[in-house]
């Protein structure tokens, strides 16, 4: 792993979601996702409801996080691609995970849980003079 592609590994361990993007049906799709890294890989935690596991399992997916909205004085953002796999988790997982939702879209949250491989890993980063705190428009 390249000094870049570490970097990008490392930077997703401080924020705990991101949005999960691959084809279903031919069809693009963008899905959030809770995601913790482990031993340079990185396992997600998704709504198995929506069927997205199926799409993405065997399949090289997207993956990207953020601290845009964090107010820092340097921002960034990651993203990846990599194969992904249905897993099981681990007791040490499924405690960094933590606690999941309750619902998701009104069903009950039924978690299917995602490996991936960093593979061509993209760092963006903002460079700001000074922190300033998070602003949205009215």
């Amino acid at each position: 792993m390249s000094t870049e592609e570490a970097r990008g590994v490392d930077l997703l361990g401080r924020v705990p979601y991101g949005r999960l993007a691959t084809s279903m049906r031919a069809m693009p799709f963008v899905a959030p996702a809770r995601h913790i890294v482990l031993d340079g890989s990185v396992f997600l935690r998704i709504h198995r409801g929506f069927g997205y596991h199926s799409a993405c399992s065997g399949s090289v997916v997207a993956y990207g996080a953020d601290n845009l909205n964090s107010g820092a004085a340097v921002r960034w953002s990651v993203q990846f691609s990599g194969t992904a796999e249905v897993v099981q988790p681990s007791e040490e997982m499924l405690r960094l995970f933590g606690e999941q939702p309750h619902h998701m879209n009104g069903e009950a949250f039924d978690p299917v849980y995602l490996r991936i491989e960093p593979r061509f890993v993209t760092v963006h980063t903002m460079d700001y003079l000074e922190e300033r705190p998070t602003r949205h428009a009215a």
